[in-house]
């Protein structure tokens, strides 16, 4: 009960945030300027699909673009964000003498910035069916034969969200750490241009950064992502929790 009581207070500290617009504003980022694209060309996804797949290469196509660099920096983002509320309130120290543990604070903190990502996942979704149906209805006067493969579209965004977690644990770690915000943010986005130049690395899965945008290029290394991202989560939770636990000083 302790964590569901935390994980609320926690949850509550990001209402109006900056984290929250930028999930905000970043889901629906693509899939407006996609809808504006059709609108202007005076298109939709019922002329511009195959009978059968229109969805599927809607959804495809927007989160391609997402995948690229916009999703893996917004996470980086929300993650140092969120982490960062602490020492930007000066809160840590009074945060640590509430009647809960140190396991509890670091959980709770933690899952509030995995569900701002499945968060940014529902709103990019939204988008992607208002981007959808909004031209057909305006251009085409109909909807889309084709009835909306809802399981789809959640498998599909399960397995981004999975490649997602690396780049969150390594954000938690560097914020729990750092007191200027710049910090992890920096590491972060040299982290994920540097990835992105040394794609072509057999080696690059090392990087935490590297699975989304490996799945965006149809990745070229050739490794189970999906595994050797939840080890790379593993580990780096392990990791994170190891050092939050044992240092003297937090805040």
């Amino acid at each position: 009960m302790k964590l569901i009581y935390s994980l609320q207070s926690e949850w509550l500290k990001t209402k109006r945030s900056a984290a929250s617009w930028l999930c905000l504003i970043g889901g629906f980022f693509i899939p407006l300027i996609y809808l504006l694209y059709f609108l202007i060309k005076h298109k939709s996804i019922i002329s511009t699909g195959n009978d059968g797949s229109v969805w599927e290469m809607h959804f495809q196509m927007l989160l391609r673009n997402m995948k690229a660099f916009l999703l893996p920096m917004g996470v980086i983002m929300a993650s140092s964000l969120i982490t960062q509320m602490e020492y930007k309130n000066n809160t840590w120290k009074q945060l640590c003498t509430t009647p809960q543990s140190m396991t509890t604070i670091f959980i709770a903190k933690f899952m509030v910035i995995v569900l701002m990502t499945i968060k940014f996942f529902l709103f990019f979704t939204i988008g992607v069916l208002i981007s959808g149906y909004v031209p057909c209805l305006i251009v085409n006067g109909e909807l889309p034969k084709e009835s909306l493969p809802y399981m789809y579209l959640i498998e599909e965004n399960f397995k981004v969200f999975v490649l997602c977690l690396p780049i969150i644990a390594i954000q938690y770690l560097i914020s729990l750490n750092f007191k200027n915000f710049l910090v992890p943010v920096g590491i972060g986005l040299v982290g994920l241009i540097g990835t992105m130049i040394g794609s072509s690395w057999e080696k690059i899965f090392i990087s935490p950064y590297a699975f989304v945008f490996l799945d965006a290029i149809s990745n070229p290394s050739n490794i189970h992502i999906y595994k050797v991202s939840l080890v790379h989560f593993v580990i780096i939770t392990g990791i994170s929790y190891w050092l939050f636990l044992t240092k003297k000083e937090k805040g």
